[in-house]
């Protein structure tokens, strides 16, 4: 049987720069820069991008290309069976995230509710509003539906289909809010730290956080990028491919910062915090700028989060159904409505965790650490800040050493009959075998003692 696939190649970088795109990239981004030197840290992010994820999403996406298989099956299809212990790691930590990912998906689409209504103090009601697990559930439980029957579509009917109308819609409220935010009093101020660094604050620490969001911005160590490669046809060119999406990526992530910096600053408040400030202060923010344009700003900031939250979850949903789809051979509306309702499931003590239950607001007390960890928190630090790393490591070790650069090198040759004679191949196998898997374990190790023992070079 023929295997599904992207139409074209615009929706195989739509999709996989979906993927990408994240919450992270709109809270998390403007904030680590905020704390990290304002644009020095963006220009060590880019390179670590450049250097770094680049040639590991290439990697990727010819893995999956290659074998034309989920991120477990991949690995048996390219002749290394027990390599597929890397997918099955991968797979796992999808249904890790998207198990509190949802949750928070649930906030993003709740908070886009109650803007709508005019209701611009739930910032105030946020620790309320996490508590009522009645009215997060319900956001949470049409959410993963959502996502669930974009993927049930297919490749080319559903996932395509979607990415070609929530990215450009996505990229078109990120302009019209930058550009607001630009006439905003501070806007130069805010600017100005964003966009002219200061070369003394690169630190260290400063190096470490942007290397880190650097492969965690990229949607890279969980398989999605092996699962969409799967479905690149032979002529299409990876390098390109994974140029825009990468481009995309960081081009979104430096408009949020050009979004929420002035916003912030305008209203005096402290450019760091992510999160919290997002979902406890904007909405006030949003308040103050008037009746009519407070709520045209609020509402489309929320649903600019709840996009970027759907993109991202349909791309992880994707990842263990299509392991279910090639490994089980079971139907796709089957294997997806399955392992959405499990996953929904695998959340509900992450939605209990904010405050409802004191068991899994205190789940975990990690070594030398004075406060309890909530049940969220943990698995986030089990799978994004541990997993991931671990497995992007593990992806890199393998095409350095196991696979080898010859056989990377005639798959992205495909659709690109250049490639083994220019700079850019060069590049790449020289940060596959040298920079990928030496760096990557390094940051594993690192998150690891700075997560679970408090251990950590940087203070």
């Amino acid at each position: 049987m023929e295997r599904s696939g992207f139409s074209s190649k615009v929706g195989f970088i739509a999709a996989a720069a979906g993927s990408a795109v994240g919450l992270g990239n709109i809270w998390k981004f403007p904030f680590e820069v905020g704390e990290s030197g304002g644009a020095a840290f963006v220009i060590v992010y880019l390179a670590f991008c450049l250097i770094l994820c680049f040639p590991l999403m290439v990697a990727e996406i010819a893995i999956g290309r290659k074998a034309q298989r989920n991120p477990v099956g991949a690995f048996v299809a390219l002749g290394y069976g027990k390599w597929s212990i890397v997918g099955k790691l991968g797979i796992l930590s999808c249904v890790l995230i998207l198990s509190f990912y949802n949750v928070v998906a649930g906030w993003c689409f709740g908070y886009f509710v109650e803007i709508l209504l005019g209701n611009f103090s739930i910032g105030e009601q946020f620790p309320v509003f996490v508590k009522d697990i009645i009215k997060v559930g319900s956001y949470s439980i049409l959410f993963m539906a959502t996502t669930a029957y974009i993927v049930s579509r297919g490749i080319s009917g559903g996932i395509e289909k979607a990415a070609k109308i929530l990215m450009p819609v996505l990229f078109t409220i990120i302009l019209v809010l930058a550009g607001y935010a630009m006439t905003l009093p501070g806007a130069s101020k805010a600017t100005q730290f964003y966009l002219f660094p200061d070369f003394s604050k690169i630190t260290g620490e400063v190096v470490y956080n942007a290397l880190g969001h650097a492969f965690f911005s990229l949607s890279l160590g969980m398989g999605a990028m092996i699962t969409y490669g799967s479905y690149v046809g032979k002529k299409d060119n990876i390098i390109s491919s994974a140029v825009a999406i990468t481009l995309l990526d960081v081009g979104i992530a430096f408009m949020a910062g050009l979004m929420l910096f002035p916003m912030v600053i305008s209203q005096g408040l402290d450019a760091h915090g992510g999160a919290g400030l997002v979902f406890m202060s904007l909405p006030g923010v949003f308040g103050n700028m008037g009746p009519v344009m407070g709520l045209v700003v609020g509402i489309l900031f929320f649903l600019l989060l709840s996009f970027a939250a759907l993109t991202s979850t349909v791309s992880i949903l994707e990842i263990p159904v299509s392991y279910l789809v090639d490994e089980k051979e079971m139907k796709r509306p089957r294997a997806v409505w399955l392992v959405a309702a499990g996953i929904f499931v695998l959340g509900i003590p992450s939605l209990l965790s904010n405050g409802y239950s004191g068991f899994f607001t205190k789940f975990i007390t990690y070594f030398g650490a004075s406060d309890p960890t909530d049940f969220m928190t943990f698995i986030s630090d089990v799978a994004s800040n541990s997993f991931l790393p671990l497995n992007g490591f593990l992806i890199a070790l393998f095409v350095a050493f196991v696979w080898k650069k010859e056989n990377l090198f005639e798959e992205v040759s495909n659709g690109n009959k250049r490639f083994a004679n220019t700079l850019i191949a060069n590049f790449l196998g020289f940060s596959i075998k040298y920079l990928c898997p030496w760096i990557l374990g390094i940051v594993f190790v690192l998150n690891v003692l700075d997560t679970f023992f408090g251990l950590t070079l940087f203070g």
